[in-house]
């Protein structure tokens, strides 16, 4: 029971961890997404699209050194870099369907807010589940 209680503690502060990460990255993607489509006059996809590659390359950085440093060693590789970037392009589509859908019935940097909740859940599920896994999980440590 206690090592279930331990695992369930180390997964909250994993995900308060990367929801802290998430905070910074939020601003980082509402600010450069708020840039290109009232600065720059940017179409709103494509804004989407920019701000997302600017935060989620943060994140990687941020995620692979902290959040999860002990699946990750803390080294950063292209081959970690491409598979982050690519369980993230869930996260943006959920981001881009719930924006695109959302701004149809609330202003557009409102439906952004919510857009960015959507995919939180969707980005922490793949990083926990699928790109920075324990080896245990993949079936190389004893259980």
């Amino acid at each position: 029971m206690q090592r279930i209680l331990g695992a369930r503690g180390a997964l909250v502060r994993k995900a308060g961890s990367f929801a802290a990460i998430g905070a910074v990255n939020t601003l980082v993607d509402f600010c450069v997404f708020a840039l290109g489509y009232q600065g720059f006059g940017l179409p709103l996809v494509p804004a989407n699209v920019m701000s997302w590659c600017v935060a989620v390359t943060g994140s990687y950085l941020m995620n692979s050194t902290i959040t999860f440093a002990a699946e990750s060693g803390r080294r950063l590789t292209w081959r970690a870099y491409g598979t982050f970037v690519l369980a993230g392009v869930a996260g943006l589509v959920a981001n881009t369907a719930t924006l695109v859908g959302a701004s149809t019935v609330v202003p557009v940097l409102v439906a952004k807010v919510f857009a960015i909740g959507v995919s939180f859940a969707v980005n922490f599920s793949l990083s926990h589940f699928v790109v920075f896994r324990r080896a245990g999980l993949q079936g190389n440590e004893p259980g």
